[in-house]
């Protein structure tokens, strides 16, 4: 274990940490919303989210800009990336939309036992993963993966002792605070909101005081795609990439982070990708970069042996303002 390295740079392995952690954070608001209303883990997030990065690219590269333009400047670069939202927002928006209404609301018409919601979730993921693969070229290599054009130069805004904290990272963290504060907002105060936490309690009761479910259920679906749009546009402009694969591995940090702040609870998602952001970093810098992706295994196992419940362990029915 190389302590040196881990304490020679703390300061920059955390702040890269809670940047990368702001996108896990994001992207594990679906997978607790869902799982807080249905019980069920939606193992095709990932591609929801995996679309939502096709979308940005793809509607930058339609207004002209590609992976070898040069930076825009500050006003363009507003306009691209609200127009890089929109069209991720709809685009993981829709598909999860659609695929709770084409494959889970059939088996819940069915009563459906768990194990095959499973199968499903699974089932959808592989789907989508392989359609997009063929569209883009899976196994063409000088077109996967899908490169995007650098929109924030990695500017220092803050610097003291060897640590640097750079543009996009204050841009990643205040956005996943700011979505993470709107979506809590949302859920405990709105009248939307106290239909979602009263299906999440109760489905049956809630039915029964006039609560439409299978609205509630799909607004459940679209929220979380909203979500992984935004977490989509966060990792595009931080990695600069996309492939068709490219939710596979984050989708499973993603849920990590989900069961790490404790399924089911909104805040707990936020707590937990910013954690498991950082102790990824640090665990890089003490053992090397090769082992950075076994950490979120490790940390998964550990919290399922430990803490089931996570570190707020609270369901999205308990959730109070």
């Amino acid at each position: 274990m190389d302590f040196h390295a881990l304490f020679s740079d703390f300061g920059t392995e955390t702040t890269t940490g809670l940047a990368t952690g702001a996108v896990f954070a994001l992207f594990a608001l679906g997978y607790t919303l869902v799982y807080g209303v249905l019980r069920l883990i939606n193992f095709a997030h990932s591609e929801v989210f995996m679309l939502g990065t096709f979308a940005a690219i793809g509607i930058w590269g339609v207004l002209g800009y590609t992976e070898n333009s040069a930076a825009p400047g500050v006003g363009m670069l507003i306009v691209l990336l609200v127009v890089a939202l929109v069209a991720a927002m709809l685009a993981s928006g829709t598909t999860a939309v659609l695929l709770e209404l084409v494959a889970y609301r059939p088996l819940r018409r069915r009563n459906a036992p768990p194990l095959a919601f499973l199968i499903t979730a699974i089932g959808m993921s592989t789907i989508l993963q392989e359609a997009v693969g063929v569209g883009v070229g899976r196994y063409s290599t000088h077109r996967n993966p899908v490169g995007a054009p650098v929109l924030i130069k990695p500017a220092v805004v803050l610097s003291f002792g060897n640590t640097k904290i750079y543009s996009y990272q204050v841009l990643l963290v205040v956005t996943a605070l700011v979505m993470m504060y709107a979506l809590d907002r949302f859920i405990n105060t709105t009248r939307l909101g106290r239909g979602v936490r009263a299906v999440a309690q109760n489905p049956d009761a809630a039915a029964l005081m006039g609560v439409n479910k299978n609205r509630v259920i799909s607004l459940v679906f679209l929220l979380g795609g909203l979500m992984a749009g935004i977490a989509a546009v966060m990792y595009v402009i931080k990695i600069g990439n996309t492939s068709y694969n490219a939710g596979f591995q984050l989708g499973i940090e993603a849920f990590t982070a989900a069961v790490l702040g404790g399924i089911g609870n909104l805040r707990g998602a936020l707590l937990g990708g910013f954690l498991l952001g950082v102790v990824e970093n640090y665990g890089a810098a003490l053992f090397g970069t090769q082992y950075h992706d076994v950490v979120a295994f490790v940390i998964l196992v550990l919290i399922l042996m430990f803490r089931p419940t996570g570190l707020l362990g609270e369901s999205l029915g308990r959730t109070r303002a």
